[in-house]
Parts: structure tokens; C-alpha cells; sequence
């Protein structure tokens, strides 16, 4: 409208200049004419400025167009507003499991599509999220995730569907991003993804994290279906500190600790652990087929987190206690199952150490002289079966009651999406008294000698 109006003065005064001029040379006709012509290229003007006016009007009042994204962490899609997104991200892990002095009785050597999972979240009017993760490796199709999560502020959230049991430190960690390729064997003795409805948040300007929920309840290692199996229901719960986390200057900012726990009960065989496996995926104890859970559950889940620059560490100790019965009329015993470990890693290009994984400084490319980031790893580990659990539960032919595993790993992140892994571990076995001198099961008459490598693609 300015510009319209400048220009509208200018032939104005210049048409007034010309007047004494043209009074001069021209009649009173072609003086009106020209005035005439004035007005109209005025008014063109006007109409002009308005149209762009309302083009600019019309620019300003549409929606922004929304967002897209695509990086290493998936693809995206978010309003221009960024209260609404969906995003799609993507797990894949190929295995090679090769083991040494099996005896030769054993088919365990091989690859293994260990995971393959199309990962899909979202979020609407800022305060609502889903999550939907179907699993595609393994032997069977299933669906690991499927919840709906209600934000009500940073120290209130609700979540409701099936998920991670907020219990095991390490088990809690993304599939992608722990030290070794597999957890170690205290996530034996925790649940894992169940039914529930679950409250969590931060207080304390982010150093107090805390859950609570309640689900259908799982034996040890268990992961639920999309049905509960019983009637009965478990109260689970998670506090974990991080009270130098503002702390800048403080040695300690990178300590993390706290507990995780559940009490409940369970009944059938659904209700009792289906087997303790070794790193190697290898089972060394199982309940006899008959015995099932009535009773009491409960655990109890200390833990400890600790970063510094390039230095990682975790630790963590797991009670379990099961009340099992041999067969539906049998005499009910409570038995109690313990496990530990230590696990550490040291990215020796430098890169910070963090329980979100690595992201190297530079990706890895050949023509550049660039290699991403590598990390060494160790762990040691240990799980135990309470005794009375022989002869009357588990056999004692056919089971170990004590596994202890060592492990050390190399970590080679090509970039942040992409990484190979690799990791050797050896397990000895202990029995209890009433064991023959040699197992009737093939892979616990020996330790289990165990290299995995796996070639992974996360984002």
C-alpha cells in the first residue's frame, strides 16, 4: 500500500509540473485528458496494492507446511507447530555365534537374524504418544511394544499397553546400545516387556527418576502376550538417583543409582521362569515340565551407573523369589534365585561413554582416513539356583544350579546408526550335590566358549 501510494504522488506532482507547460501549448481538452489518464493509472495502482495486499494476507493465514526430517535417528514427519509427529525408526541385527569344545554334539554354530524390528511413534497435540515396535527376527513374528502415553508434565506421565518392566538396570537399556551383544544372565531373573498401566517422571530437577505401575506379572526372563494368563497382578516399581547430575565440576556427575522391584503373585506353569540361558543363548537350567508357580513372587534390584568422559561402568544385583509347586497337587516350597554382574567399557578414540550409546566424532570413511569410534568391553557375572529346587522341581541330571560367565567385547561404531560388535565369553557351570559326575545335557558338560559377532544397523 505504501509503494501504491508513493508512485500515485509522484505522477501527481509531476502532472502538476506539466500543467503551466501544457496550459501553454495545449487546449482545455487535452488537459482534462491527461488528468483523466492520471486517475485511472491511479486507481490501476490501488488495485494492485490490493491485490497484494491480500496475497500476503492469504501467505500469512495458510498452515506452514510441516517438517521433514531424515538422520540417523529415522525418518520424521512434524508440524510446522511441532506439536504433532510421527517418526520411523529401525533395528537390525545379524549374528554369527561360533563355539568351541562343545563336544561336537550340538548344533549351535550358525547366524542368527537376532533382531529385526520397523519401530513406529508419534505424538499428538504435544501431550500424547504411541509407540508400535513388531519384532521380525527370531523364529516367529510378535509384537514387543504397543503403548499409548499421556504427558501431563515432566514429573507425571502415564503410560498404558505393553512394555520394558521398570526393574533390571541393563534390561532397561535400548537393544542397541549395551556393552555387550547380549545382556548379561541377571536379565534372567527380571520380566521383561508385560501388560500394565505405569506412572513416571523426573523430580528434582532431573535427578530423582521414578516408576510405578502395575501389570499382569511374569516369571523371571518372561515377556507377556497380548493376554494376561492369570488373574493375578504385580505391583512394580523403580526409583533411580543421579544426585551430581548438575554438577559440573563434580568427579562424580556421571553416578547414577538406585533400586527396582515387584511383588505379586503367579500361579501355573506360565508363572515360572521357561529356562535360565547362558550369553551364548544356551539354556542351562529349566522346572521341570510339571512344576508350576502358586504363590508369593517377588524381586528385589539394586543398581549403580557410572560415566566419565570415555569410561563407562554398570553393576547390578538381582534377588528373585518364586513359590512352585512339582505338579497342581504337589507341596509348595519358596525358592530363591540371586544373580550379579559388573560390566564396563572404554571408548579408546575418546568419544564420551554413555548409557544411549556411542556417537563417534567422526564417521567411518575409508577415502578420508576417518574410522568412527571403538570401544573395549569386560563383564563378569554369576547366577544362582537355590538347592531346593533339586531334586523335586528341576532335575538335577539335566540342570546347572550355578553359571558363572566372563566376557570381553570390541565395539566398532562406524557412525552412530551403524556398528560391529564383537564379543567372546566363557561360562562355567557348578551343580548341585545330588548332580551326576557328568551332565546328561550335551552343553553343560563343559564351559561354554562362545565368539558373536554381529553387524548392526539402528536408527
Amino acid at each position: 500500500m505504501k509503494f501504491a501510494s508513493r508512485i500515485s504522488a509522484a505522477l501527481l506532482a509531476a502532472a502538476t509540473l506539466a500543467f503551466p507547460l501544457a496550459a501553454a501549448t495545449a487546449d482545455d481538452v487535452d488537459l482534462q485528458a491527461l488528468r483523466d489518464q492520471v486517475r485511472l493509472l491511479e486507481q490501476q495502482l490501488k488495485v494492485l496494492a490490493r491485490k497484494i495486499e491480500i496475497k500476503e494476507e492469504t501467505a500469512a493465514a495458510a498452515p506452514a507446511a510441516p517438517k521433514v526430517t531424515v538422520s540417523d535417528k529415522g525418518f520424521a514427519l512434524t508440524s510446522a507447530d511441532g506439536a504433532n509427529s510421527i517418526k520411523l525408526r529401525g533395528l537390525v541385527q545379524l549374528d554369527s555365534r561360533l563355539f568351541f569344545n562343545d563336544g561336537g554334539g550340538v548344533v549351535n554354530n550358525g547366524f542368527v537374524l537376532r533382531r529385526a524390528r520397523i519401530i513406529t511413534e508419534g505424538t499428538f497435540a504435544k501431550n500424547y504418544s504411541f509407540q508400535l515396535v513388531p519384532e521380525f527376527g527370531g523364529s516367529s513374528v510378535s509384537i514387543l511394544d504397543a503403548n499409548i502415553g499421556v504427558a501431563v508434565s515432566k514429573a507425571f506421565q502415564l503410560k498404558f499397553g505393553k512394555f520394558k518392566v521398570p526393574v533390571g538396570h541393563e534390561l532397561l537399556q535400548s537393544d542397541s546400545w549395551t556393552f555387550f551383544n547380549e545382556r548379561s544372565i541377571v536379565t534372567n531373573l527380571v520380566p521383561n516387556r508385560d501388560l500394565g498401566i505405569q506412572a513416571s517422571g523426573d523430580l528434582l530437577d532431573g535427578r530423582l527418576n521414578y516408576a510405578a505401575g502395575i501389570f499382569g506379572g511374569l516369571g523371571d526372563g518372561g515377556s507377556s502376550t497380548n493376554a494376561d494368563f492369570d488373574n493375578e497382578k504385580d505391583f512394580v516399581a523403580r526409583v533411580f538417583f543421579s544426585p551430581f547430575k548438575n554438577a559440573a565440576a563434580s568427579p562424580l556427575q556421571g553416578l547414577s543409582f538406585g533400586v527396582g522391584g515387584s511383588i505379586g503373585r503367579e500361579k501355573t506353569a506360565a508363572g515360572r521362569t521357561s529356562g535360565y540361558r547362558t550369553d551364548g543363548q544356551q539354556t542351562f537350567f529349566a522346572y521341570n515340565a510339571a512344576t508350576i508357580a502358586d504363590g508369593p513372587n517377588w524381586r528385589v534390584a539394586p543398581q549403580v551407573d557410572f560415566r566419565s568422559g570415555a569410561f563407562g561402568a554398570i553393576g547390578e544385583y538381582v534377588v528373585s523369589t518364586v513359590n512352585v509347586r512339582p505338579s497342581a497337587t504337589g507341596v509348595k516350597t519358596e525358592l530363591q534365585n540371586t544373580a550379579w554382574q559388573v560390566a564396563a567399557g572404554y571408548v579408546l578414540t575418546g568419544e564420551d561413554s554413555s548409557y544411549n550409546g556411542v556417537t563417534p566424532a567422526t564417521n567411518f570413511d575409508f577415502a578420508a582416513g576417518t574410522w568412527g569410534a571403538f570401544e573395549l568391553t569386560a563383564r563378569y557375572a554369576s547366577l544362582e539356583v537355590d538347592d531346593a529346587a533339586f531334586p523335586l522341581y528341576a532335575a538335577a541330571a539335566s540342570n546347572a544350579n550355578q553359571a558363572t560367565s566372563l566376557g570381553v567385547g570390541l565395539n566398532w561404531y562406524l557412525s552412530k546408526a551403524v556398528a560391529f560388535k564383537f564379543d567372546y565369553y566363557q561360562t562355567h557351570f557348578g551343580f548341585n550335590a545330588g548332580a551326576p559326575a557328568s551332565s546328561t545335557s550335551q552343553i553343560l558338560r563343559q564351559d561354554e566358549k562362545v565368539f558373536i559377532s554381529r553387524f548392526q544397523v539402528s536408527f
